[in-house]
């Protein structure tokens, strides 16, 4: 007992020790973050299975929309904007070899060759963008692009990169590649509210996507990395720039034995 305590004093004592409480051991922590995470990702993967695309059922079947024809079609509306998308859908057969052979070099010239992925050709891409100033071909595949323009955003993140990694290997997997172009290249934006190879020959040019030239073809090429800004009747000279790369590219593409 200590000098100033009275007898039946009871030395003080902490309020957790009064209750018989005592601070949580750091491997009980670490267990409940552990456990909080755990059931986290299991929700999230529930999430994922209940809203995965049926990717097979484009084999047979065309997109009723995408992703980013919806997410146009919000903005119009919340802006109050008049105005609807400009979205026609044409076979493989009627849009012009010109405008696919310019699709191809301008954005993955190895497609028909690849399985969805092409390291080597984003490495050959950033350095030929270094050396011309310009915005990076083929950094990612069509069939990337594709996964892409269908069902995600534009928005860079990691989980949204891992999703487009998996339904990548998905089309690849369950189509062929010219049914992927074919759905490319009628689902690719050209402009603010325009989708599509005859959607976009038919208000840049006044022609339908079968009669497209090697020129126009360019043209349209050119402007998907920045489908907002560069497009047919754009003037600046990054998209200038950018449109007689395609045109020289086209020139000298060997693609022999690609579905033209």
């Amino acid at each position: 007992m200590k000098p100033d305590e009275k007898p039946g004093m009871t030395p003080d004592v902490k309020p957790d020790m009064k209750l018989g409480m005592r601070p949580a051991p750091p491997r009980a922590k670490r267990a409940r973050v552990l456990f909080g995470a755990t059931i986290a990702l299991l929700l999230y993967g529930a999430y994922l299975a209940l809203t995965w695309p049926d990717v097979a059922r484009l084999a047979h079947e065309n997109p009723r929309s995408t992703a980013f024809i919806d997410r146009y079609r919000e903005k119009q509306h919340d802006a109050r904007v008049s105005g609807g998308v400009a979205w026609t859908w044409v076979p493989y057969d009627r849009i012009s070899p010109e405008l696919k052979r310019a699709v191809l070099v301008a954005e993955d010239i190895n497609f028909f060759h690849h399985h969805g992925f092409d390291g080597g050709e984003i490495r050959v891409a950033l350095r030929e963008a270094w050396d011309d100033r310009e915005l990076p071909r083929g950094a990612s595949t069509l069939t990337q692009q594709t996964a892409k323009n269908l069902w995600l955003s534009a928005r860079w993140d990691p989980v949204r990169k891992i999703r487009e990694a998996l339904l990548t290997r998905a089309l690849e997997h369950r189509l062929g590649k010219r049914r992927i172009f074919e759905i490319y290249l009628n689902v690719a934006e050209f402009g603010p509210g325009v989708y599509g190879a005859e959607a976009a020959a038919q208000h840049y040019f006044g022609v339908p996507a079968a009669a497209l030239d090697t020129d126009q073809s360019a043209q349209l090429a050119a402007g998907l990395p920045r489908p907002s800004t560069w497009h047919p009747g754009c003037t600046t000279r990054a998209y200038q720039r950018r449109v007689h790369s395609v045109l020289a590219r086209m020139a000298k593409a060997d693609l022999h034995g690609v579905p033209l």
